[in-house]
């Protein structure tokens, strides 16, 4: 079993969730997030005044999934993410040990 978290642009979400539920993921959890990656922030004027900000907001997916589904979630969440511009985000990939759904005391893939 897999943990994928995609760090994407925050109006890539609903394409992205589609694109989710359409190869069958079943559940995910949505965060909002700040952070900067190659574009180092930007700049922006308010009121005549220029300021740099540093940390891009941006939201966090989280998926759990088998490993057979891994390639299929990665492929989903570049076609509907991706726009081609820098800080399109990023796609993390962990290891899990083990997942227990709460209500039914079910472990391992029959959980997820």
């Amino acid at each position: 079993m897999k943990l994928v978290e995609a760090v994407i642009k925050p109006f890539k979400l609903e394409q992205v969730k589609d694109a989710l539920l359409e190869i069958g993921v079943q559940g995910m959890t949505v965060s909002d997030v700040k952070g900067f990656g190659r574009q180092k922030g930007h700049k922006e004027t308010y009121r005549g005044h220029e300021y740099i900000i540093e940390f891009v907001p941006k939201v966090k997916i989280s998926v759990a999934v088998s490993n057979a589904t891994v390639p299929r979630v990665i492929e989903a969440i570049i076609g509907a993410a991706k726009t081609g511009s820098i800080g399109d985000g990023k796609i993390f990939i962990h290891n899990l040990a083990d997942v227990v759904r709460i209500r039914t005391g079910e472990s391992g893939d029959a959980a997820l």
